[in-house]
């Protein structure tokens, strides 16, 4: 079924269990199984500000986005990692994007402020096309110069 932001129940702090995952982090980084992945370090995304949360999804094309997206704004040629994570606590919905850009959170987006624990790695994803990559940060570049590139964490 299909939810939109008005049938949804909203994921929050304190109403976060109903959320099945298994939930998956898109990054750059190189991980091991056991890894933690904490609050604290900067973003792909704005290198220079150290982050409050840690995100993730239950969506493996929204987990692709961020790998893809953090290994082209971070200069790494690879394609990046798509983990299997446990939240380590409580989470909510990512707003960011959550009713903001996409209403009802299609992109099943969330953040936490304690850590994720690695369980796994996604050997085989679905990545984007270049051409689509290139769409993507060409949108990204232009909301960064109109100054709308804003992360609300």
């Amino acid at each position: 079924m299909t939810e939109d932001s008005t049938t949804r129940t909203r994921v929050t702090l304190a109403n976060c269990r109903h959320v099945d995952g298994p939930f998956l982090h898109g990054t750059a980084v190189a991980l091991e199984t056991g890894d933690e992945v904490e609050p604290g370090h900067g973003s792909h995304f704005r290198p220079a500000r150290a982050l409050a949360h840690v995100y993730f999804t239950t969506l493996e094309e929204t987990a692709a986005w961020g790998a893809e997206l953090a290994g082209a704004l971070s200069g790494d040629e690879g394609r990046g990692h798509v983990y299997v994570v446990e939240p380590l606590g409580p989470f909510e919905d990512d707003p960011n994007v959550t009713d903001k850009r996409f209403p009802g959170n299609p992109t099943q987006s969330y953040r936490s402020g304690d850590p994720l624990r690695v369980v796994g790695e996604l050997e085989r994803w679905q990545g984007h096309s270049p051409e689509m990559l290139q769409d993507m940060l060409a949108r990204l570049s232009r909301l960064r110069e109109a100054g709308l590139d804003v992360i609300e964490d």
